[in-house]
């Protein structure tokens, strides 16, 4: 369910950071002219190394929001709402905007991981993996290194998706690893070390048959495998038939821990039932975290207005209160 977002705007603490990077620094380094220039002064390795994160101890629960970082009311609501502050906070950034080093700080300091799903909608994946927006790649991996805290990072997610224009109807799988890598590989290079690379694809249903292993850039590129699946009036009215079928296929060639990293119940009759069957589901296949998306929106890839809200009845919030806390989701991954 990939939003897209107006441009941003580097804030002043990063045009500071990336001056006077450059006075310490002077032009050179890798590749050629004023984008090797840009590439030193933005290269300095993080400060924040999320090794200890990557393998949680806990299951999160977190909440998804198309809104900036610094517009906070989601959480609040959500706290109000859950009985719980969440463990992730999770947004979308447009390919070429700046990285928004203050509104993730500003999460980090609040007590949730920042997670940014990075939407190519105006760009090539093709163009991508041949370098073309290699000075971008190399602007924003500094602009993360310079922020002093974690950022879980999901590039092109839900790329089996065809209403996405990055999706198989106008990407080859190919494009997409080759893509992914070219700026796995950027940050690399920098020293980027407060990143957690999670691949995002959608489930396998009705409405995305495309084989997922094409997809797959490879355990030594991914530290999270994140689904995207929707309790809804098409698809999802168990987790055994929603999210199951696809675990059982990644369990095939990826061994990384998996977030359930977009979700929501559809309001309906049985949405108390889906809540419940949703909680209980992910507990047991031993996911490290759900992010509920607790908004109305769009049916992915339709035109059908759903209410994904957990207060949409008493019963449904209820429900989530109770399930969530029954098997355990409620992680602080800055104690983990």
């Amino acid at each position: 369910m990939a939003i897209s977002r107006r441009r941003g705007r580097l804030t002043a603490a990063v045009l500071l950071v990336a001056a006077v990077s450059l006075l310490a620094n002077g032009c050179g380094g890798a590749g050629g002219g004023d984008d090797a220039g840009a590439a030193k002064s933005e290269g300095a390795a993080a400060r924040f190394e999320v090794s200890s994160m990557l393998e949680p101890s806990g299951r999160a629960l977190g909440v998804v929001d198309d809104k900036t970082p610094w517009q906070y009311g989601i959480v609040k609501t959500f706290t109000e709402e859950a009985g719980r502050a969440p463990d992730i906070r999770e947004y979308y950034s447009s390919w070429g905007d700046d990285f928004d080093t203050e509104g993730n700080t500003f999460l980090w300091k609040q007590g949730q991981l920042p997670m940014m799903e990075l939407v190519p909608t105006d760009a090539s994946l093709a163009g991508i993996a041949r370098g073309r927006d290699d000075a971008y790649v190399r602007r924003l991996a500094g602009q993360i290194a310079a922020y002093d805290g974690p950022l879980a990072l999901s590039f092109a997610g839900e790329m089996n998706g065809p209403w996405n224009s990055w999706g198989p109807e106008h990407a080859k799988p190919a494009d997409f690893v080759a893509a992914w890598k070219r700026v796995h590989g950027i940050f690399a290079a920098q020293g980027v070390t407060n990143v957690i690379w999670v691949w995002t694809p959608h489930v396998v249903d009705s409405g995305t048959t495309a084989e997922l292993r094409p997809y797959y850039p490879g355990d030594a590129y991914v530290d999270w495998v994140g689904l995207i699946g929707y309790y809804g009036p098409i698809d999802g009215v168990a987790f055994s038939s929603l999210f199951t079928p696809t675990l059982r296929r990644i369990e095939d060639f990826s061994g990384k821990p998996v977030l359930i990293a977009e979700t929501g119940v559809a309001q309906s009759e049985g949405k108390e039932a889906h809540i419940r069957d949703l909680f209980r589901g992910a507990a047991k296949a031993g996911v490290i975290g759900l992010v509920w998306y607790d908004q109305r929106k769009d049916w992915p890839g339709g035109h059908q207005l759903m209410d994904w809200r957990i207060s949409t009845s008493r019963g449904a919030l209820a429900a989530f209160q109770v399930e969530s806390a029954r098997s355990g989701f409620g992680h602080s991954f800055k104690s983990g």
